[in-house]
């Protein structure tokens, strides 16, 4: 238990962030998912959207400071491998 005010306020902002960041995580493995649903089907074009999805997602998650940018560029950069498989 936080024994001063600053510690219970950094509790507080902890537990808020913690959601969020927990929320936006969930949103990028769904975003993932979709992706590699879409480039399995065949279509290169909902491939391409998922693609641009995922990777729109992933940048506002390096924004918010949720993950590193290079992790974003990762994410980017497999997508792209996805669309552009042959």
């Amino acid at each position: 238990m936080a024994n001063t005010k600053s510690a219970t306020k950094n509790a507080r902002k902890a537990v808020r962030r913690e959601r969020r960041n927990k929320a936006v995580k969930t949103r990028l493995k769904t975003l993932a998912k979709q992706l590699e649903a879409a480039a399995k089907s065949g279509d290169a074009a909902a491939a391409k959207t998922a693609a641009i999805a995922y990777g729109s997602a992933a940048d506002r998650a390096v924004r918010g400071g949720v993950i590193h940018a290079n992790a974003a560029a990762r994410v980017k950069s497999h997508a792209a491998k996805y669309v552009f498989a042959k």
